[in-house]
């Protein structure tokens, strides 16, 4: 007589070889055996697809925008080169160079902070996520009743540590979006009863929050979170939340989570929590994205099309063609982290030996765009560069910022950890306006 299937640990994971769909009735996973390399079992083969929706996050484009050939930064003309700074220049006047230190931590990574087995790139990468945790627990975000959407989520540690230290909130859950296929997942460790993981393999630029069941039927404000979120990746997960989920949720003119679940039960959580002087961890007022932290990476890999903050550029007299350069010219912030060919050789060797251990970026030194930044046109020093490769990533964030305000939130660039541990050191948060009085102080 076969064995009956076994039942699925309450790790908020399918047990292994199982399917990886969340039956929200039953609130588990089903338990029917998945084909061998897939994630659901036959009946919930296009479970991946409900959520597909072709460029939805993808923003509009206007081809004539768009020249068809630009040349490399290397074949542009002294003259081109010095035109492109001065709107560089211009365009940035006014704007605040130096953002705000906020380097934070967070107890529950003490211990694997200060673990003697760690390795120099284990414990970079540790600091990075215990300050976004600590900027995440500082805008008062974890909490019970609430949706972690982890973008590019990579082995999901990010997302590992939250529910860490979410302790013993309820009714949490984490999405994390991931497009390529990940080895060496994290997702087996988690042990809380009370959440429950969901991975989805997808392109940020196709997914549609809004038919996630737990989403759709749940209505649990969302946290949009991203550790070193590359290039484009960033705006399409901006759009995702704010654009496509969020004023979706609203046109729906959707009941308030807190009057639909105000119960005894309820209540009784509030009370504690008030006793504990954690009162602000209950959100009053429900709204579709509670807030937003991301770890900004690679402006380099942007996109004019997918870019949040046109509208922006084009009041500053700006377009595609400059925003181009610009992106381009961004890998020149980290271009003092450039090695020698033979280091760079090792250093190639190195990150394919272990990207299964740590895929994630270390901090775009070594991602710095092909366009010959050597071989300028004029005399450029390299600190000159450097300071003009800040300049252009503080205008495409900036442009990211521009667009969140107009989107009903009120955003906020910092760094977060220091340039020795990463050089992509900046963090873009955001919360809803009518929320961010409270937690801003």
């Amino acid at each position: 007589m076969e064995a009956s299937a076994p039942t699925p640990p309450a790790t908020g994971f399918p047990a292994e070889g199982r399917c990886g769909y969340f039956v929200e009735k039953k609130q588990r996973f089903c338990r029917m055996v998945a084909a061998a390399g897939r994630r659901f079992c036959g009946e919930h083969a296009g479970a991946a697809e409900d959520f597909f929706i072709q460029d939805i996050n993808a923003g509009l484009t206007d081809e004539t925008e768009i020249p068809e050939q630009l040349v490399p930064i290397s074949s542009l003309s002294e003259e081109q080169m010095d035109n492109l700074i001065k709107k560089l220049r211009k365009a940035s006047e006014g704007l605040n160079s130096t953002l705000k230190h906020h380097i934070m931590s967070h107890p529950v990574l003490h211990d694997a902070l200060n673990d003697p087995k760690n390795g120099d790139s284990a414990t970079k990468h540790l600091k990075q996520q215990a300050s976004i945790l600590g900027n995440i627990e500082k805008l008062k975000l974890l909490g019970p009743r609430r949706c972690f959407v982890e973008f590019g989520a990579g082995r999901g540690k990010l997302s590992h540590w939250v529910d860490i230290a979410l302790k013993d909130a309820e009714k949490v859950h984490f999405i994390l979006v991931e497009k390529m296929t990940t080895r060496f997942k994290v997702d087996g460790k988690h042990r809380r009863k009370n959440s429950v993981f969901e991975r989805l393999q997808i392109d940020i630029q196709h997914l549609c929050l809004n038919r996630i069941p737990v989403l759709r039927e749940g209505k649990l404000p969302v946290v949009g979170i991203g550790k070193h979120l590359c290039g484009v990746a960033t705006d399409l997960a901006l759009r995702c939340l704010v654009e496509t989920y969020a004023a979706n949720c609203k046109e729906k003119n959707e009941e308030p989570l807190a009057k639909r679940i105000k119960n005894d039960k309820t209540e009784k959580e509030t009370n504690t929590l008030t006793k504990e002087g954690n009162e602000t961890l209950v959100p009053e007022k429900w709204t579709p994205v509670a807030g937003i932290v991301i770890a900004l990476c690679c402006h380099h890999r942007c996109d004019w099309r997918h870019y949040v903050g046109k509208e922006y550029f084009r009041t500053l007299g700006l377009g595609a063609v400059e925003f181009h350069y610009f992106q381009r010219m961004s890998s020149w912030a980290t271009c003092g982290m450039r090695k020698t060919s033979l280091e760079t050789s090792t250093i190639t060797t190195q990150r394919k030996a272990f990207q299964n251990d740590e895929e994630e970026h270390e901090d775009g030194g070594y991602r710095i765009a092909d366009d010959g930044a050597d071989g300028l046109p004029g005399l450029l020093t390299a600190e000159e560069k450097k300071q003009i490769g800040h300049l252009c990533k503080l205008l495409i964030d900036q442009g990211r910022v521009k667009y969140l305000q107009q989107q009903g939130f009120s955003p906020a660039l910092q760094y977060y950890t220091d340039p020795q541990v990463s050089l992509e050191n900046v963090l873009l948060t955001a919360l809803p306006e009518h929320s961010s009085t409270e937690t801003t102080a």
